[in-house]
């Protein structure tokens, strides 16, 4: 039954996906409820399949590629609704429905599930790691979309073009605020998930091996992060530069990412 709703809640994130259309489009608005309710309605049914998971396992193997997936899209959804609430915008949809849609379409993929090797992958402090790291990739991830929205909304602006989809943007310092308040939230869980797993390292393995890909690219990462964060609250870093530096901390994050399938410390799991 997982698996059904889970291909439900694709099914309707793709709805969602008309959102870009319609974003790009002079389209009606009926549309654009249409598949703004349609992306809302698949994350309820995300949540039910997420907890349908967890009752017919008894816990939530984070481990498996394809929940990872899934929780990670699933809390991108969440932050993204919570910043549209605060907010009354939509814009960073243009980003966040593809990579949603994403995430899902490999969560329901119906890969084969990863067995996990230790019993240590099991410990409430992993569980507790990954969850805040993930926490932090999705506000990551509605921070790099706010950036790009701004450098296309900076851009047509120059050019004095698309007055349509100008009208539908928020202001250019909302969108830039929006970028900020989420990088807010997201370092100090991001910092909080990378300290907890550099403390499971060093109980683990006895030691905390900086030269493994995926602790070099996490930290660097982080200290990118770090640097980002200090000039925009305390250099006063805003518009085009931060966005630029938004995205560079976004595509390190992708690479830290991908670099759990060469890590010796992060191989918890097994075909």
């Amino acid at each position: 039954m997982a698996n059904i709703w889970l291909r439900v809640a694709l099914a309707l994130y793709g709805v969602g996906l008309l959102y870009i259309l319609v974003a790009l489009t002079r389209t009606k608005s009926a549309l654009n409820n249409l598949a703004l309710h349609g992306a809302y309605l698949g994350m309820i049914f995300h949540f039910v399949a997420i907890a349908e998971t967890v009752n017919q396992s008894g816990e939530l193997s984070l481990a498996s590629l394809s929940v990872a997936a899934s929780i990670l899209g699933f809390l991108i959804m969440v932050v993204f609704l919570m910043v549209s609430m605060i907010y009354q915008t939509t814009s960073p949809g243009i980003v966040v429905f593809p990579v949603v849609f994403l995430l899902t379409f490999v969560a329901a993929s119906g890969q084969k599930p990863l067995v996990l090797a230790s019993a240590s992958a099991r410990q409430g402090w992993l569980i507790a790691h990954i969850s805040l790291i993930f926490s932090g990739y999705a506000a990551l991830v509605l921070s790099f979309s706010a950036s790009l929205v701004y450098l296309i909304q900076e851009n047509m602006l120059k050019r004095k073009r698309g007055t349509g989809l100008l009208s539908r943007l928020p202001a250019l310092q909302v969108t830039d605020e929006i970028g900020f308040r989420s990088l807010l939230i997201g370092f100090p869980l991001t910092t909080a998930g990378l300290a907890i797993g550099l403390m499971l390292a060093q109980a683990g393995f006895g030691h905390i091996d900086f030269q493994d890909p995926k602790i070099l690219l996490s930290l660097l990462t982080w200290g990118v992060y770090l640097i980002l964060v200090y000039s925009r609250w305390s250099a006063g870093w805003r518009g085009r530069r931060a966005a630029y530096l938004g995205a560079g901390v976004f595509a390190m994050a992708v690479v830290a990412w991908a670099a759990n399938y060469y890590s010796a410390v992060h191989r918890l799991a097994r075909p």
